[in-house]
């Protein structure tokens, strides 16, 4: 017996530090001890691979090395109030809270704090848990939540272009029709004037183009191979310039071609590309309203097996924060509709073995959209594509 402290006591002492030494250095989680100095006086093997710090590097030193300047500069003031008032802010509280590692990375931890009284002072003691795992987890799982909202609208895009497409057809019969009965009316009266016949001839025409568009729709949402056709390309570049013009309420045209000579017929479905070049046309159309000069380009040109298509306008261009949902549909920047326009584009030229994307925008002025499109594509190519296409899928891939 020594000083009243006997043997076993002594052995019962070591076990102890044994025991809690050997938890100390294998718990997966993080430990540090600091005085009420802050200063530390453990750090496991847990918080050496967590923060990339040896525990000789930190022994003695304050701990706010293991902190975010934000956090570090705030520290010593929460432990001497701590110490001053006894207002427990995170002792005995759980919280989610910043870390620095070595290197300066900022990551997230879980941190507990407990609180000892020892005869070298007081003492606290962290329990700290690594949150990367855990957060990107949980930003995986957002977004896959979002994906499957995302998908279920385009699902339900689908069912609805359907069903529009079919309930549309009969009054767009119905109205064509009409106009061409009046046509064979106007015709026969000879007194009429001729601007009449000629208005009245484009209104039908406009009505079976609308009719085909529902079909091509159908198709696409149905994912049937693009009914494809030659194409010459100089008239039909001149047929959607004279269309995207249609109600603009501007006398002199702001449009213009630039077609490369020599250009081969394109195999594509005239209707679905024409829908796709109307309806960048008539964005850039919107997108230079405010220009002082305004000019809309849309120019052709050959590059290798495909033909390129590209818009371009000098308007104030594509806002960065845009960019990455562009061609996303429901995400459209637009203050009227619901952003479809883009997205159905992509998907038509998508069918048919091509693309659409933005360029970037020269000289930081104007935006520039560029369809591309094989010249002739192989029949076993855009019939596969066209059975692998489902808008809900292509979604979940971008």
């Amino acid at each position: 017996m020594r000083d009243g402290v006997s043997d076993h006591d002594d052995d019962n002492a070591a076990v102890t530090e044994a025991r809690l030494a050997s938890v100390f250095d294998t718990a997966a989680d993080g430990i540090v001890v600091i005085n009420d100095r802050a200063q530390v006086l453990a750090f496991n093997k847990a918080c050496e691979r967590l923060f990339g710090y040896e525990a000789a590097d930190l022994l003695g030193r304050n701990v706010n090395r293991i902190m975010p300047e934000e956090y570090a500069r705030a520290h010593d003031h929460y432990v001497n109030n701590y110490l001053t008032t006894g207002h427990k802010k995170i002792i005995g509280i759980g919280r989610e809270v910043q870390a620095r590692h070595k290197d300066g990375t900022v990551f997230p931890i879980e941190l507990s704090v407990g609180e000892a009284w020892t005869p070298a002072g007081r003492q606290f003691i962290g329990i700290l848990r690594d949150l990367r795992s855990r957060k990107q987890m949980e930003d995986r799982l957002a977004k896959t939540q979002a994906q499957l909202l995302h998908m279920t609208r385009i699902s339900a895009l689908d069912e609805m272009g359907a069903a529009i497409a079919h309930e549309l057809n009969q009054p767009l019969t119905a109205v064509l029709l009409y106009l061409q009965s009046v046509s064979r009316k106007t015709r026969a009266d000879k007194s009429l004037d001729p601007f009449i016949l000629e208005v009245i001839d484009k209104a039908v025409r406009e009505a079976e183009r609308a009719g085909e568009i529902i079909q091509r729709m159908r198709q696409l949402v149905e994912k049937k191979t693009p009914n494809r056709e030659a194409i010459e390309v100089r008239d039909f570049v001149a047929s959607c310039l004279e269309m995207a013009e249609l109600g603009s309420g501007q006398g002199k045209s702001i449009m213009k071609a630039e077609i490369a000579k020599g250009l081969p017929p394109l195999m594509a479905d005239p209707v679905q590309i024409r829908q796709i070049l109307i309806n960048l046309l008539r964005n850039a159309r919107e997108a230079v309203c405010d220009q002082a000069d305004r000019k809309v380009v849309l120019a052709v040109c050959r590059n290798g097996d495909r033909l390129e298509f590209r818009v371009t306008d000098n308007g104030p261009g594509v806002p960065e924060e845009l960019v990455d949902n562009l061609f996303r549909a429901f995400t459209g920047a637009k203050h009227k509709g619901v952003g479809l326009g883009l997205a159905i584009s992509r998907s038509i030229a998508q069918n048919h073995g091509g693309d659409l994307r933005l360029e970037p925008a020269a000289n930081g002025r104007g935006a520039s959209f560029l369809l591309s499109l094989p010249i002739d594509p192989p029949e076993d190519d855009f019939a596969e594509k066209a059975e692998s296409l489902d808008p809900a899928e292509n979604e979940l891939r971008k």
